[in-house]
């Protein structure tokens, strides 16, 4: 019988009686690899090599993918009809026990050590000015959006302090919604300027001691660098609370406490930062709990005081509200009532 008239088990069981495209299958299974990397594992020239590779390619056995300038061969076993994947087994099962099979699987560790090797290296050499080097290739926020992966994609976040929007630019990606706040009309024409396209996000304008949000509306909330802006801040944690779902997370980023007083005179501050003993109080007067208060690493290129994170929830059982409430909103696409 011809073999386009064979059924097509006996094709493909054909096509695997070589000895050699079964040794490439078996290295593809555990690792993806170049044909350069395929000829160490194997000891087989490179046309030999790339010969049978078309053969598995072209009947679907193996996929590839372009990485630069090198192409990567993988197993394609899991697109095989299940017919397909009993042969495969069987011939494996009879493969992985000759010399052949444990000398290439000794070969493929040796290669992959010297891939190992050449990360190694790289990271031996490049310790001193890696930080420099991976900021000029990645910039200095690339680490920020990986954090903020671990977000819940289901969840509304307010930014409350949004200013200019930074931070609500960088968490509208990863979540619901974000429902960016701000009293200064300035801030807002630029928030909505940066925002502008991102469909996720309502822009409302309103103090952060009177937030123009409902009771509950949030999953979590974030104050960054507004704290010390504000006239009472047991206020504003209060609020941040009473729009919170029970169990949302509150995280505030500010300054430690520190004696710059010109920046009271200069920038607006109220207050001189806050410690650890300061934000720990405050929150637990406004019935947050599970608070948390790390400092912030320094920024040797940073000129201000050093900054702390802070975090804690609001208790599932804990109830706070506002019956009525004037609010002063305007959304991206609408208009300022």
């Amino acid at each position: 019988m011809p073999d386009f008239e064979r059924p097509d088990l006996l094709g493909q069981a054909a096509l695997l009686s070589d000895r050699t495209r079964c040794r490439l299958l078996l290295a593809l299974e555990a690792q993806e690899l170049t044909v350069t990397e395929l000829c160490s594992v194997l000891q087989l020239p490179q046309s030999t090599t790339s010969r049978h590779l078309k053969v598995l390619g072209d009947n679907g056995w193996i996929g590839s993918r372009r990485d630069g300038t090198r192409r990567f061969y993988e197993s394609s076993l899991d697109r095989r009809t299940p017919s397909q994947r009993r042969l495969w087994l069987l011939l494996r099962e009879s493969l992985v026990s000759s010399s052949s099979a444990d000398q290439d699987s000794q070969r493929l560790e040796q290669v992959l050590a010297r891939r190992r090797r050449r990360s190694e290296e790289f990271f031996d050499a490049s310790a001193d000015g890696w930080e420099a080097t991976r900021t000029e290739l990645f910039g200095d926020r690339f680490d920020l959006y990986g954090l903020l992966a671990l977000t819940d994609p289901q969840w509304k976040v307010g930014d409350l302090g949004c200013g200019t929007g930074r931070m609500t630019a960088a968490l509208a990606p990863f979540v619901r919604e974000v429902v960016a706040v701000d009293s200064s009309r300035p801030m807002l024409a630029a928030a909505r300027r940066r925002l502008e396209g991102t469909a996720n996000v309502e822009v409302r304008r309103g103090n952060l001691e009177r937030l123009p949000v409902d009771d509950q509306e949030l999953d979590a909330a974030v104050l960054v660098l507004a704290l010390h802006h504000t006239a009472d801040p047991r206020k504003v944690l209060g609020e941040a609370l009473r729009v919170l779902k029970p169990g949302g997370r509150l995280v505030v980023v500010d300054m430690q406490a520190h004696d710059r007083e010109k920046y009271q005179a200069e920038m607006g501050h109220v207050w001189l930062g806050f410690s650890d003993e300061h934000l720990g109080s405050l929150f637990s007067a406004c019935g947050l709990e599970d608070f948390e208060y790390r400092a912030v690493p320094a920024d040797l290129s940073s000129r201000g005081p050093a900054l702390f994170v802070a975090r804690a929830r609001r208790a599932a059982g804990h109830s706070v509200g506002r019956s009525e409430q004037q609010t002063t909103t305007m959304s991206l696409g609408g208009r300022e009532e």
